[in-house]
């Protein structure tokens, strides 16, 4: 594996280096050599963000964790990866899709997928607005996005709160 790491408002120690790559190391028994583990570390007020991404054959496992602990970030997020990658192998080996993983790994079984429930249903009068006012309705309402008809264009859309503070506008087509 080739584990790349960088820090974003942060200084990487040589220590915090060999630690993040002692623990990600650990996710190489199921990897062959060829993976590119792209790892992140970042500061923000109190919150410690370890990102992490790997890309191994077409595939890509994601992982993302904020703690006040740079180190106890680096454990979870590894964790987090892990079952990530153990529920991916479980599904492809499910489907008879072979070599996707190195073959002195483990298969450890997983429970099966969790089902998805609808507990709610809404329904609401659509009626056309300008981003703004979407902006305004989903934060009056205390919801992360909002589905509304543009007054300019007409056509559906969705404006959201992003991680970072700001918003985002899906135009749907």
């Amino acid at each position: 594996m080739k584990i790349t790491t960088t820090g974003r408002k942060i200084n990487v120690t040589d220590g915090l280096r060999s630690y993040v790559e002692k623990k990600i190391s650990k996710l190489g028994r199921f990897f062959s050599d060829d993976a590119n583990v792209q790892v992140t570390l970042s500061v923000q007020k109190d919150d410690h963000i370890v990102e992490v991404t790997i890309y191994h054959e077409g595939m890509i496992f994601r992982a993302e964790i904020r703690d006040t602990d740079m180190y106890a970030a680096i454990d979870k997020v590894v964790d987090v990866l892990e079952r990530q990658i153990r529920k991916q192998k479980t599904k492809l080996e499910k489907r008879l899709k072979s070599g996707a993983f190195s073959d002195d790994t483990e298969f450890v079984p997983i429970d099966e997928e969790e089902e998805f429930k609808v507990v709610k249903v809404k329904k609401y009068e659509n009626k056309p607005m300008s981003v703004d006012e979407a902006i305004l309705q989903m934060n009056l309402l205390g919801h992360e996005f909002y589905i509304f008809n543009n007054s300019e264009t007409m056509d559906k859309e969705v404006v959201y709160k992003r991680k970072d503070g700001n918003y985002g506008l899906i135009e749907l087509s």
